[in-house]
């Protein structure tokens, strides 16, 4: 057994760690007292739609996961191939959107603020 000092969000607890690889001491334990953690939870996430089953040739998908932060078309707009549709936010960081095809925004499926997956249908283009 060792003693060690870990530190958590600033504030210092004293364990005591067994080492596996080495032979057991023969002296008699260090009594110790409990330390009580509180148990961590991860902050609430923004819900994430699934996957759609099958995207068609004029269904505009998420590259990645993220969230979606703006849908840059309406829906009746007449686009152009390669027109930025949508933003993502994922990492800190934004990924645009583009059209796969030209055509005339039919729907929108996800709306801005909604957690998406790789591969998720935002907008149909007929």
């Amino acid at each position: 057994m060792k003693k060690l000092r870990v530190t958590v969000e600033g504030k210092a607890y004293e364990v005591l760690v067994e080492i596996l690889d080495e032979p057991t001491p023969t002296a008699a334990p260090v009594p110790t007292a409990p330390v009580n953690i509180a148990a961590v939870t991860a902050p609430a996430s923004t819900p994430v739609k699934p996957k759609s089953a099958s995207a068609g040739a004029g269904d505009v998908v998420s590259p990645l996961a993220g969230k979606l932060v703006s849908i840059d078309v309406k829906i009746g707009d007449t686009i152009a191939e390669g027109a930025q549709v949508a933003t993502i936010e994922a990492m800190k960081m934004n990924t645009y959107i583009y059209a796969p095809k030209a055509g005339k925004v039919t729907e929108s499926l996800i709306t801005p603020g909604d957690g998406v997956d790789e591969g998720t249908v935002i907008l149909r283009i007929a």
